[in-house]
């Protein structure tokens, strides 16, 4: 494998950074737990869960997809869209007010690297589970 660990580690640099801006918050809130009704808070926490939800799912199915023999130009094109959809997501909805658009666009990014990964993974296997 040599394509998914770069955005696997790329994308764990960017979970860091997600998680350092919650701590800060919560420093500069003044929250220990929860969101305080702090709602830039609750904006950064959902936007760090929010990949957590997202990410690593989308990391299996590149895994699965390269160890299939995905070309990696696909496994670039997902891992790209992938990094950009999160990071755009992550600057647009975790600020207070939101960057109008791009909680959307980030999302739209992030689901077509799902649906990419998801039929990279699966289409070699059905080819091989059918005898084709």
């Amino acid at each position: 494998m040599t394509v998914t660990p770069i955005y696997a580690g790329i994308l764990g640099i960017l979970f860091l950074a997600l998680s350092l801006r919650v701590i800060g918050r919560r420093r500069t809130a003044r929250v220990g737990l929860g969101d305080g009704g702090d709602r830039v808070l609750f904006r950064v926490q959902r936007a760090q869960a929010n990949f957590a939800e997202y990410v690593p799912l989308i990391l299996l199915l590149m895994t699965v997809a390269e160890l299939q023999g995905t070309g990696n130009w696909a496994l670039h094109a997902i891992g790209i869209l992938l990094l950009v959809g999160r990071a755009v997501h992550a600057v647009g909805f975790g600020r207070e007010p939101e960057i109008p658009g791009a909680r959307v666009a980030g999302m739209a990014m992030t689901f077509t690297a799902l649906g990419f990964a998801a039929l990279a993974s699966l289409l070699p296997a059905a080819a091989r589970a059918l005898g084709g």
